[in-house]
């Protein structure tokens, strides 16, 4: 029981930080961008969102099909799951630029060379667009653990 309650407790942390660290890199990328920001914020947001985003995936894997929640049979018979895991594939692919990128800077940095900021309102709006859809995640998760069941 304290290994399903602990689960649980590390996957919402994980959200609510996520959420919050993704929103803080939106938020970054624009402060940049207007050049008003530095790119040393924009990585620490970074680097917290690719943490809660692993805790999340780990956590949320050993929950669904793990054995320590309803079981792979319900999950993967839930609507609800699969748009929930919809909204978690889009996420993915929209981190795909911004997460190259983010590398290409550490390693510039790392050099002591100029980063490549031209694109930093675009990965603000990705950013912010990524939040939304963890939101939208909570949404079709609160549904899905209630049974909420449609036709």
């Amino acid at each position: 029981m304290l290994t399903h309650w602990m689960l649980a407790a590390g996957h919402l942390l994980a959200l609510v930080v996520g959420f919050w660290a993704v929103l803080a890199r939106g938020t970054a990328f624009r402060r940049l961008a207007d050049g008003v920001g530095e790119a040393r914020s924009v990585l620490i947001a970074d680097n917290l969102w690719g943490i809660c985003a692993v805790v999340l995936l780990l956590s949320g894997g050993m929950r669904a099909f793990g054995g320590y929640e309803k079981g792979a049979d319900y999950y993967l018979h839930q609507p609800l799951f699969h748009l929930k895991m919809t909204f978690f594939v889009l996420i993915l692919l929209l981190e795909i630029a911004p997460m190259v990128t983010l590398i290409k800077w550490r390693i510039a940095l790392g050099r002591k060379t100029a980063i490549d900021t031209a694109r930093a309102k675009l990965f603000a709006r990705i950013s912010h667009v990524e939040a939304l859809l963890v939101l939208l995640m909570v949404v079709a998760a609160t549904g899905m653990a209630r049974g909420v069941a449609f036709g």
